[in-house]
């Protein structure tokens, strides 16, 4: 069963030859006495015409048949610009049915209008249409020049065990229970984050690998219970190398896939970024940017301004520029429902137009906080002024979600403009309202800035670390930091969280061991894979980048997965099902 070329391949240049071709057919139409099938491989569609001495060999087919067809490639007189192959078409002379097929519950075609559950069900199908084929093969295309670029710089890549001991990382691990240690458990890796590091014990110098990690969290529409990083690390550096070796990846995956030149990879501190956009990972393609009235309200009289500032809190606005009128007291109602969905109370706003203040509190407002406002936020006709007064964190959040909805819905974002953001000192504590203490914000092998390493016990909440993101787009792509390779600094580290030295060999003792014989300054980065992908291939929804993606409830429409097991295999592993 053989084919001279695929379904995508022919051109008016090869007209006259005499050609076999296989593949599904995507659609048939009969005009009269002809019979027209377009046939369908990953390369594309050709149309195959049967006239009327062959048409009967085809009167049974229908879509998605397999078809071994061979005959002459013929001018078109009338040619279909939209299809590469469009100028010619196939004049059958022999067709062969390969195999059969029933009515598909699902219409293949870019444009489908099947459910996406039904879709997920039927994967294999949906796999048939053109734009998830080109997201794989984007995919495919992205990890070659990843592995090639990372090779020729010095890297060398070296899987990482799946199968490994639960160390506390941030998220639930996936549990995997062994069957000759009934009672014991593996632990499906959240990332390489240990083994990598003990590589740069083991003197790799550069790692990387393209690695498969599993966390057991809520999802949305840009996570997956089991994903794909492309892990770095290396010995002897410091940010700048870390930064350099990505940003170079980054222009070289960008320049072949998009031909495009990336602009400067942009910088901002932690702390900068939540206070411009409230948000540590920015849509920076658009400004409308945060600005704190906090000195302008400091001696208010609206008691809902004045307590939030006695309460420590923050006033931040924006302003949505030339756009009051297309706001009405229905559409800043439901803005004002946006925002409650990240613990803001309220939203107030205000109109400028003809050169007066409107708006929802425009009459609790001295002459004089009004005018310092004009000033403050330089208020032209038609400026729309969007504010919340909350506890600090609150207010940046919700002001920051509401930017970027109508960054989106304002039609305010380039699509085909890609921004890079590095996003550096990010806090080396969190406050955890559960636990009521401070926390390790990343992973406890992250370090802090050497001159915050006296604040890790007197100060948490301004010990920063050496912590970094990358984001594009509103999107965090990579997480990553300096590694802390002092022994006694790793245990200040674990002393400032609350876990004792003997509570972290419990947990870390291999890897503390390791410790002692050597470590190298090293750090790395983790690069969400389907992210990257996502992103290059235009579209909001991650399952649009995995061959087999779960549901938003981790679950497997196709394989019916997580299933239940017989008794037999429980028994093997100790398992008793609790009722």
């Amino acid at each position: 069963m053989k084919r001279t070329h695929n379904c995508g391949e022919l051109r008016k240049e090869d007209a006259g030859k005499k050609v076999t071709l296989i593949g599904w057919v995507a659609r048939r139409r009969n005009l009269g006495s002809l019979v027209f099938l377009d046939l369908r491989d990953r390369a594309g569609l050709t149309q195959v015409t049967f006239d009327e001495h062959h048409a009967e060999m085809v009167k049974e087919v229908r879509n998605e048949y397999i078809l071994q067809v061979s005959g002459t490639v013929a001018l078109k007189k009338d040619p279909n610009w939209k299809l590469a192959t469009g100028e010619i078409e196939v004049q059958a002379e022999t067709v062969a049915i390969i195999n059969t097929a029933e009515t598909t519950p699902i219409l293949i075609a870019n444009e489908t209008d099947a459910l996406e559950d039904t879709r997920l069900k039927y994967r294999y199908l949906d796999l048939r249409r053109e734009a998830l084929q080109k997201n794989l093969m984007l995919r495919h295309q992205v990890c070659m020049i990843t592995r090639n670029f990372l090779s020729e710089q010095g890297f060398v890549e070296v899987e990482t065990p799946i199968l490994c001991k639960s160390t506390p990382e941030g998220a639930r691990d996936y549990l995997v229970p062994s069957r000759i240690f009934n009672g014991k458990f593996y632990a499906l890796p959240q990332s390489p984050q240990i083994y990598k590091q003990l590589l740069m014990i083991g003197g790799m110098e550069k790692y990387f690998q393209i690695a498969r990690c599993f966390r057991d969290e809520d999802l949305r529409a840009d996570r997956q219970p089991e994903f794909t990083q492309i892990d770095i690390e290396m010995s002897f550096v410091e940010e700048e190398d870390v930064w350099d070796v990505v940003e170079q990846l980054m222009r070289k995956i960008f320049k072949t896939v998009k031909g495009i030149e990336l602009d400067t990879f942009e910088r901002l501190s932690y702390t900068e970024c939540m206070r411009r956009f409230g948000s540590d990972k920015p849509d920076t393609r658009f400004e409308m940017e945060l600005q704190s009235l906090n000195s302008l309200f400091c001696n208010t009289e609206f008691t809902v301004f004045s307590r939030i500032l006695e309460q420590q809190g923050e006033i931040n606005a924006i302003v949505v520029k030339g756009q009051a009128s297309r706001f009405s007291r229905k559409d800043l109602d439901h803005l004002t429902d946006f925002v409650k969905i990240y613990g803001a109370k309220a939203l107030s706003w205000l109109k400028f137009t003809q050169g007066e203040l409107t708006g929802s509190i425009a009459k609790v407002l001295s002459d004089q906080e009004k005018q310092g406002l004009i000033a403050e936020l330089d208020l032209k006709e038609q400026d729309l002024v969007l504010m919340v007064a909350d506890q600090k964190k609150v207010s940046q959040a919700a002001m920051g979600a509401l930017r970027n909805k109508l960054g989106h819905d304002l039609g305010l974002i380039d699509p085909n403009r890609y921004h890079f953001l590095w996003v550096t000192n990010f806090p080396m504590f969190e406050y955890s309202e559960q636990e009521h203490r401070y926390v390790a914000a990343h992973h406890p092998f992250t370090s802090p800035n050497l001159e915050d390493v006296d604040k890790l016990f007197t100060d948490q909440e301004h010990c920063f670390s050496r912590a970094y993101d990358l984001v594009l787009n509103g999107y965090e792509l990579l997480s990553g930091s300096i590694r802390i390779h002092d022994q006694q600094l790793q245990a200040k580290v674990f002393e400032a969280i609350g876990m004792t030295m003997e509570e972290a060999k419990a947990k870390f003792g291999f890897f503390l061991e390791a410790f002692k014989y050597g470590t190298p300054p090293h750090g790395g980065v983790g690069i969400g894979l389907e992210r990257l992908i996502m992103i290059l291939a235009g579209t909001d929804n991650i399952r649009d980048v995995v061959a087999f993606p779960k549901t938003a409830s981790a679950s497997d429409l196709m394989s019916e997965a997580p299933n239940t097991v017989d008794q037999k295999q429980l028994d093997e592993l100790g398992i008793q099902l609790a009722k």
